[in-house]
């Protein structure tokens, strides 16, 4: 039986005010999973109405009971761990091994949440004035216009508003319209069931033709003060524009063309495992992705054979199955997407080593190439598929500077048993966030997470993701009485 749900505004289930709805495609099988209600304009303005409401109320919660909340609602998404694997792979066609990843950050981002609301904010001012008592304090927006991808929806669906609401703001949520109820509607039902009060967190779905207009109207509406948005750099380039042409703030979280160094004194064994993990999990649909694998020429060869046997090797196929590692693509649109990379650079000269097949609906297969050049699309495109580009550098000044020559800057990897060395490479490689010792894909919820450059601005994690989403105000105190000229 097919899944339906409406829109979640002022805690209750809503359909859209035009009646209409839109398929949610399972892109394994190809057949409809889910309906869900296709929100118009009317509809965010109600829900942003709803998140204004429930503001001031939900500001003055008292810390400890909202802490309770985020707290619970850690607990519940845990126990219902098991719903979210079905749903993943439902929609996203993701595999078990990601969504149980998924469930697992996504609780803990709830717990620091939590923590963060009785954290230390603001600071005491010394004072010009004798007598008197500066305050920079630090306190909720009010609105905040959230936006979270379908790619690891349990991940950045919670993060687009765990941090909001803990501060004390409430949230409008437009999950992605490919996995409108994993990033965004179980989510929802989690908090309020949880003892979130209405209108805190309202979710508004949509059909993909009309992404944009409910967007703008969203980032539009007089009432939000805040915008956050993770997904492509595209996207974010046009959601970043809207934000300004308003005077709001933004935090954006865009793409990545994320490198992995493999310098000649790393362990070559723990190397492969890594270099394959950070470029094929999920299908190479994460922003800290492993686009390109840089190794040193002195140990290429022998990186290279083992790097390829493990990747022809890894299972794919149906999510669902508990062995697969590399399932479906999003869509077969994405599919045809990285395929059209792939045949781009075969066709100018890059040798495939693995994979490069074309792909069976939404399943493209691991593939490695070598040999691209800048006139290649998959030279400086994400990806966001499962490939890799395998390159060989001579020098740690190469290295860095291959890892450089791109407009992205989310993060990096760098494999080396010489923490000195690989710490000196760090310093020089211009990304957000830098692994070493490991590979490009890490999160953790007490972290400051975010890019440079064209990867975009802002970041979450710890009291970072707490700064985001206040504002500072100086307010003082005088104990004495001023003298003025007249």
């Amino acid at each position: 039986m097919t899944i339906h749900r409406d829109l979640l505004i002022a805690g209750s289930d809503v359909p859209a005010t035009s009646g209409r709805t839109v398929e949610d495609v399972n892109p394994y099988t190809g057949e409809v999973y889910a309906t869900v209600a296709a929100a118009g304009p009317a509809d965010v303005t109600a829900a942003v109405a709803a998140a204004d409401a429930a503001f001031a109320e939900w500001a003055a919660v008292r810390p400890f009971a909202r802490r309770k909340i985020l707290l619970d609602a850690a607990d519940l998404l845990d126990s219902r761990a098991e719903q979210a694997v079905e749903l993943m792979a439902g929609e996203a066609g993701g595999t078990r091994r990601w969504a149980m990843f998924n469930v697992f950050l996504a609780a803990n981002i709830l717990r620091e949440a939590a923590a963060s609301v009785t954290a230390p904010l603001g600071e005491v001012l010394s004072a010009q004035e004798p007598g008197a008592l500066g305050l920079a304090v630090r306190e909720p927006v009010g609105v905040v216009a959230a936006f979270a991808p379908w790619n690891a929806p349990l991940i950045l669906g919670v993060r687009a508003f765990a941090a909001p609401i803990a501060a004390g703001n409430t949230v409008v949520l437009k999950p992605s319209e490919e996995a409108p109820l994993a990033s965004g509607l179980f989510l929802g039902d989690v908090l309020r069931d949880a003892g979130l009060p209405a209108g805190v967190l309202n979710v508004v779905t949509n059909d993909p033709a009309d992404a944009a207009e409910v967007a703008e109207a969203l980032i539009a509406d007089p009432r939000v003060r805040v915008v956050n948005f993770t997904g492509s750099t595209g996207v974010g380039r046009i959601i970043g524009t809207h934000a300004a042409r308003h005077l709001k703030p933004a935090v954006l979280e865009l793409g990545g063309k994320n490198a992995i160094i493999v310098l000649d004194d790393a362990d070559l064994g723990h190397a492969v495992d890594a270099a394959v993990f950070g470029v094929f999990m999920n299908s190479g649909q994460i922003c800290m992705s492993g686009d390109r694998v840089l190794v040193h020429e002195r140990i290429a060869a022998e990186f290279t054979e083992r790097f390829v046997a493990k990747i022809a090797s890894l299972p794919h196929g149906d999510p669902t199955d508990p062995a697969t590692v590399v399932g479906p693509l999003v869509n077969t649109g994405s599919a045809t997407r990285v395929a059209a990379l792939v045949r781009d650079a075969r066709d100018k000269g890059a040798t495939v080593l693995t994979g490069g097949e074309e792909p069976v609906g939404a399943l493209h297969r691991a593939t490695v190439l070598t040999g691209v050049t800048a006139d290649m699309d998959l030279n400086y495109g994400e990806a966001f598929g499962p490939v890799c580009v395998l390159e060989t550098f001579a020098s740690d000044d190469e290295a860095v500077a291959r890892a450089n020559d791109t407009e992205h800057g989310l993060t990096c990897g760098i494999l080396t048993e010489n923490g000195t060395r690989g710490l000196s490479l760090a310093r020089r490689v211009k990304t957000g966030i830098v692994h070493v010792n490991d590979q490009s894909v890490g999160d953790e919820p007490q972290a400051p997470f975010g890019g440079v450059k064209s990867s975009g601005y802002g970041r979450f994690g710890g009291r970072w993701g707490v700064e985001a989403f206040t504002t500072t105000r100086w307010i003082t105190l005088a104990t004495e009485h001023a003298h003025y000229p007249f």
